[in-house]
């Protein structure tokens, strides 16, 4: 499973509330280029984001689905991305003073393609991607607040 951390010069509240909106998803998760749909109740355990992946015109129309959600401090997906397969996405939230939050981003490929990889090949690219998912999170929820 690869693993990022960065802190971010925003609360948890602040952060959560970047988590917590769907349509956001594309502006911050490297390879999401556009939303097409958020269930009303996103992100309750079971709701789903409708996003696709790719640049155009070679575009891939996919699901992300929520499998645990503690507000402020977790929330753990399963991310589609076919024929490349499926990962299993999981990011904390750890208050830092009164201030800052630690987020960290675990992920790993947990069905399909992916999986067939050796999993220090898979790591390097996701370590690259989760650096700069943590980096678009960040200019986010630090300017928003």
């Amino acid at each position: 499973m690869s693993t990022n951390t960065r802190e971010i010069s925003a609360t948890p509240t602040a952060v959560w509330k970047v988590l917590a909106d769907g349509w956001l998803y594309p502006l911050w998760v490297v390879g999401a280029s556009r939303m097409r749909e958020v269930d009303d109740h996103w992100p309750v355990v079971g709701s789903r984001l409708y996003h696709s992946v790719g640049s155009w015109p070679l575009l891939v129309d996919d699901e992300t689905e929520v499998l645990q959600c503690r507000p402020e401090e977790l929330l753990q997906v399963q991310a589609k991305a076919w024929p490349g397969g499926e990962a299993g996405v999981t990011i904390s939230l750890e208050p830092v003073g009164t201030d800052r939050t630690r987020v960290t981003i675990e992920e790993d490929a947990t069905s399909g393609p992916g999986r067939l990889v050796p999993k220090p090949l898979r790591d390097l690219p996701l370590a690259w991607r989760n650096t700069e998912t943590l980096r678009r999170l960040a200019f986010i929820a630090e300017r928003r607040h």
